[in-house]
């Protein structure tokens, strides 16, 4: 078996696609957990919902040695958040059952506009300390949640697939929870880029 299995083309030729949709510069840094085509709102199908109100949804997403983690953004779809309370960004550890790293401030009653990107400063820079699938958490307590860009993803379906998108928490407010606890798979995967 060579390094590539059995696909016998050029891997740099089958990616060269990706290079329209990277940034213009090398240096630029960015990790992100889906391409950025192939992308749908959730609010165009019911049975996928990307948000529950004061529940955190979570997503693992790989991170690097020596990143420094800084901004964390999300993009709604057709709908906006309607009257929001509360609602913040958080980066969790590799762990087992994943700690809090670092979290956005709380945003409270800030608009979120129908197909706006929303990107927010962790509340201090991290670095990460080793490679792996960390995980990047969102909530929002509004009286309707806003829609998410983002895609469906089957449920683990092989012993020891990890999920792809997670809901966890409840009554949640002005503070993540300390660790990922109990999560419960979901189908819906929304688009998160770190910075």
């Amino acid at each position: 078996m060579t390094q590539l299995g059995a696909y016998t083309r050029n891997v740099r030729d089958a990616l060269a696609h990706v290079n329209a949709s990277d940034p213009a510069s090398p240096d630029a840094f960015f990790r992100r957990n889906l391409p950025r085509t192939g992308l749908y709102d959730s609010a165009g199908d019911t049975g996928q919902v990307a948000l529950t109100t004061q529940v955190m949804t979570s997503v693992p997403i790989h991170l690097r040695a020596g990143d420094v983690v800084t901004n964390v953004s999300f993009r709604s779809g057709a709908t906006a958040a309607d009257t929001p309370t509360n609602w913040w960004f958080a980066l969790y550890s590799d762990a087992a059952t994943p700690a809090l790293l670092a979290q956005t401030a709380d945003q409270t009653s800030t608009a979120w506009a129908a197909n706006t990107t929303m990107t927010k400063a962790l509340a201090a820079a991290y670095t990460v300390p080793k490679s792996g699938i960390y995980h990047v958490g969102i909530m929002v307590k509004a009286t309707a949640v806003p829609t998410l860009l983002g895609a469906v993803a089957a449920p683990a379906i092989v012993t020891g697939e990890r999920a792809l998108s997670s809901s966890s928490g409840s009554s949640l407010t002005t503070t993540a929870p300390a660790t990922i606890a109990s999560p419960t798979a979901k189908q819906f995967v929304p688009y998160v880029v770190i910075t």
